[in-house]
């Protein structure tokens, strides 16, 4: 259970100029004097504030102090002579200590009961016999007795137990329960634990033997935790770490500056990183010349040469099958057996295309070709490139089944599985290990890729 102090409507505030009928303040290297009943000189200053309960003007008194064993602080109380209503509290004249501080004190005896407590706003104060907690900046610090806390809390308690009663009843009868605990402690009828946890170092539980020890109180100073430095404001709240944003570059489009391969005009090349899903990163390259008109494109890997070779064979049996995604890379050789046709590596580069662009890429390639079929063509092989034409026409329109085979000696070549990740049934996929002439076409033959640094030293 938790409790906070009665509600204040307002703290000593606004000061205006010091009354008339202020008394003498102490002399400034008096300021701070032990208190003591018998000094005669120790004066409160006595300051015109304004009453922020009726808004009229009543009086503050200061009376800066010194505790023996402990240190300096600033006593406060105001009084409103016009409403009544008064106010006292408590404020460390020094500074935020160095180490938070924890006092654990065993009530036995009712002598313990008036032990003098200084408890300060950020201090926590706690009795686990009963589960109870006064937490921390709930209640303005005080200069008051044991028995003065637990006064305290069951005044705070009670403050709105009328308003529980005709609302909540239930809780209203718990807390009464419970006040009635809090009460029975002043008694002392068995001993109980009184833990004052304050971070700033700046609460005092009296020892009336010192300075010898006291076996009913330990103090134990402790370094605090981070959270604790932010609730004193002693360290401004961290701001999340901001990790530096990684360049995205699935989400942007590289341009740079190039010339048009066709009039060697400045042009701009476009390239962008695409992720396809279950094979790898690729690089998309655009080329639009805007003098010439000229556009191209191409599609490099973006990952390195495979450990394995890759053979794709895919059986087209349905127009559907045309659509779906391919993309060849710059080391992939096409074959299609039923047309008697293979299409080497390098020739139309890398794509990402369709199937049915592909294959009609290749029909471009070939009836566009003056050396197959312009004047100076052999009417025998003119005849054979016009039939492998039209059969090609049969297989983009759907009219004829046929093979198509992949082979990329680099594995950076894909067809898409309508089925992944569970296998297609009307692909094979193969991976083989590369010969050495297939290295050789690769360069991977010369590359040296462990142990490169050995030797590296010049030779003179």
């Amino acid at each position: 259970m938790a409790v906070s102090g009665p509600v204040e409507p307002g703290t000593p505030a606004a000061t205006a100029a010091p009354s008339p009928a202020a008394a003498r303040a102490p002399a400034p290297e008096h300021l701070f004097r032990p208190i003591s009943a018998e000094d005669e000189e120790q004066q409160p200053t006595e300051i015109e504030s304004l009453c922020m309960n009726c808004y009229c003007n009543g009086t503050t008194r200061l009376l800066l102090t010194k505790i023996p064993f402990f240190r300096e602080i600033i006593v406060s109380s105001f009084s409103c002579e016009h409403c009544g209503w008064s106010n006292t509290e408590i404020q460390s004249a020094g500074r935020i200590q160095d180490q938070g501080v924890r006092y654990t004190l065993t009530v036995r005896a009712q002598e313990d009961m008036n032990r003098e407590v200084v408890k300060t706003d950020s201090a926590t104060t706690r009795i686990p016999e009963l589960d109870f907690e006064i937490p921390a900046f709930s209640q303005k610090g005080a200069l008051t007795t044991v028995e003065g806390l637990i006064s305290r809390a069951v005044s705070g308690l009670e403050q709105d137990q009328p308003a529980r009663r005709a609302n909540e009843e239930a809780i209203a009868e718990r807390i009464d329960e419970f006040i009635v605990k809090l009460k029975e402690l002043k008694q002392v009828a068995s001993p109980f634990t009184l833990i004052i946890d304050d971070p700033s170092g700046n609460s005092f539980v009296e020892n009336p033997h010192a300075p010898q020890k006291d076996h009913a109180l330990v103090i134990t100073h402790y370094n605090r935790t981070l959270q604790q430095e932010e609730m004193l404001g002693l360290q401004a709240e961290a701001p999340p770490e901001e990790k530096p944003e990684e360049e995205d570059l699935r989400n942007e489009v590289l341009q740079f500056n190039t010339n048009c391969p066709e009039c060697s005009a400045p042009a701009q090349t476009n390239m962008k990183l695409v992720q396809i899903p279950h094979f790898k990163e690729v690089i998309i390259m655009a080329t639009n010349c805007e003098n010439c008109g000229h556009r191209t494109n191409e599609v490099k890997s973006g990952g390195a040469v495979e450990p394995l070779g890759t053979k794709l064979t895919f059986h087209i049996t349905d127009p559907l099958d045309l659509t779906r995604d391919v993309l060849k890379s710059e080391t992939c050789s096409v074959e299609i057996p039923e047309l008697e046709f293979e299409l080497g590596m390098a020739i139309l580069g890398g794509k990402f295309t369709t199937l049915e662009g592909l294959l009609k890429d290749i029909q471009e390639l070939v009836t566009k070709n003056p050396f197959t079929l312009g004047d100076s063509s052999n009417p025998g092989q003119m005849e054979k490139l016009q039939e492998f034409s039209r059969k090609l026409d049969q297989i983009v329109q759907g009219n004829m089944k046929a093979h198509f085979i992949m082979n990329d000696p680099a594995g950076n070549s894909y067809l898409q599985n309508l089925y992944a990740p569970e296998d297609d049934p009307q692909m094979k996929v193969e991976h083989y290990k590369r010969t050495f002439d297939q290295n050789e076409e690769l360069g991977l033959n010369d590359m040296k890729t462990e142990g490169y640094e050995t030797g590296l030293a010049p030779q003179r």
